[in-house]
């Protein structure tokens, strides 16, 4: 194994050598390396000595304390970025230079190509950012004074290799699936949006001085890296590299696809019924059991949060509280077929919207979207306990009436979602990513229309002429 393991890494590092030379060779991409990686730290130390100067004046010291580190994390990123853009054109760049059916007729295997592309991408720019954090570091100790904790500079080495790493394993899986590095540079906002959020998410921690927060990230962004290479190998395949001649989005062919996998088998309203209940429901069983444990997760980290942010106890006082209820309800138009309607909106919306997050984060931001209004419901249940109400009481009158269908229409349709966001990891054998995906949202379509919107109506039926008397009986009116 050790042998095997040898022969795969020397083929990997074959294949980044030959790329590392090229990009060498390149005047284009190392002119913006050496400008982000010489003169940007310089411009970072004024930058940091302008702004401690400044806070100092005025006496806030304290902004340029947490201002020092954030840059240094700045001077880290900027050319990693550099390989974004050669990632994207490692196997887009290569067709359009001709030079890639020779690459590919090599004997070197999938897995060699793919990593050694990767690290290729990954390697010069790498080593930029480290040279750079250095040349900050020195330049601050030598201008100020000022010197990087041990633990911090872990943190920043580290967060930089995983945001590089997680940077080229996407850009990559863009480069092999399409046909031109036009197509690949339109398709990186994918990569370009979510690294910028999260360098927004990022400051903010650094600002707070939340710094344990960091590792959290790092962990996250690993797993995030190999969920990406692993999906990127999965979808590699040398025949199609060669033999896709355009990008083309063929709508006509998308529509039957779509449609046959919705359709299924089945002849007839009662067989489709059978056929997502024996098929579609069937393959949700490991999905379903992860939603249940999250939304009860959600609901118990609630219940912890209400030790740290108690609310009043006057406003768990519900005797008559069935009264004001209805005042509440009228006042929101909540009451009747109006209501019923629109509280049924607000719940597909709801949906919709986790639907949307969750296909393109793998399921994760579904389920943190479906989560909060567990832990909602969990918090105002903690508080009710600590003003010295009953949880029972509580859940039983204000959620139990209509959560017997909203909860369960919660949990399937967050299993769909999740199985949906993880369709890129698990295409069938034969099928192209496209096609994939388009099976994975048919099987959400049959869930949602089969289960969940059914369970939605009724629930916000039961929400608005069941749950309001049993307040009332509960409480008084």
């Amino acid at each position: 194994m050790i042998a095997s393991w040898l022969e795969v890494s020397r083929g990997i590092r074959l294949v980044a050598l030959r790329e590392i030379r090229d990009q060498i060779r390149d005047w284009r991409i190392l002119t913006p390396i050496i400008i982000l990686t010489l003169f940007f730290p310089l411009l970072m130390n004024i930058t940091a000595q302008q702004a401690l100067d400044f806070v100092s004046r005025y006496g806030a010291p304290i902004i340029g304390d947490r201002l020092v580190p954030f840059l240094l994390m700045v001077v880290g990123f900027f050319p990693i970025s550099i390989s974004l853009v050669i990632a994207l054109e490692s196997f887009a760049g290569e067709r359009e230079r001709l030079s890639l059916e020779p690459l590919l007729a090599t004997p070197l295997q999938d897995s060699q190509l793919y990593f050694g592309k990767m690290l290729a991408s990954m390697a010069p720019p790498l080593s930029a950012a480290y040279l750079g954090i250095l040349v900050y570091l020195t330049g601050l100790y030598l201008s100020i004074g000022w010197t990087a904790p041990p633990v911090l500079l872990i943190q920043v080495f580290t967060l930089t290799t995983v945001q590089a790493l997680v940077m080229v394993s996407g850009a990559v899986v863009i480069s092999s699936l399409t046909t031109s590095v036009r197509a690949a540079n339109l398709l990186a906002s994918f990569v370009v949006i979510p690294i910028a959020e999260l360098i927004i998410i990022e400051s903010m921690v650094m600002f707070w001085a939340r710094y344990h927060v960091l590792w959290w990230i790092v962990v996250a962004l690993m797993l995030i890296a190999v969920v990406l290479a692993r999906m990127g190998l999965r979808l590699f395949n040398r025949e199609e590299l060669l033999s896709r001649e355009i990008d083309v989005l063929n709508l006509r062919w998308a529509g039957r696809t779509f449609w046959q996998a919705f359709r299924g088998e089945a002849h007839g309203i009662v067989g489709w019924y059978r056929d997502v209940v024996r098929t579609t429901l069937a393959s949700l069983r490991i999905p379903l059991a992860m939603l249940s444990a999250a939304i009860l997760i959600g609901f118990f980290l609630g219940i912890d949060s209400a030790n740290t942010f108690t609310l009043p106890a006057n406003l768990f006082q519900w005797d008559g509280v069935g009264g004001e209820m209805a005042e509440y309800l009228d006042a929101f138009n909540l009451v009747g077929t109006a209501g019923w309607i629109r509280i049924l909106y607000i719940n597909v919306r709801a949906i919709g919207l986790a639907t949307l997050l969750g296909a393109f984060t793998f399921g994760v931001l579904g389920i943190i979207l479906l989560m909060v209004p567990f832990a909602l419901i969990g918090y105002f249940a903690g508080n009710v306990a600590l003003a010295g109400g009953s949880i029972v009481q509580f859940l039983m009158a204000f959620i139990l009436p209509h959560g017997s269908l909203e909860i369960p229409a919660a949990i399937i349709a967050g299993a769909a979602i999740l199985q949906l966001g993880s369709a890129a990891l698990r295409i069938p054998a034969g099928k192209s990513l496209g096609e994939g995906w388009l099976h994975a949202l048919a099987g959400w379509a049959r869930i949602v229309l089969a289960f969940v919107v059914p369970l939605l109506i009724g629930a916000a039926a039961l929400e608005v002429f069941l749950t309001p008397r049993v307040v009332m009986a509960y409480f008084g009116g």
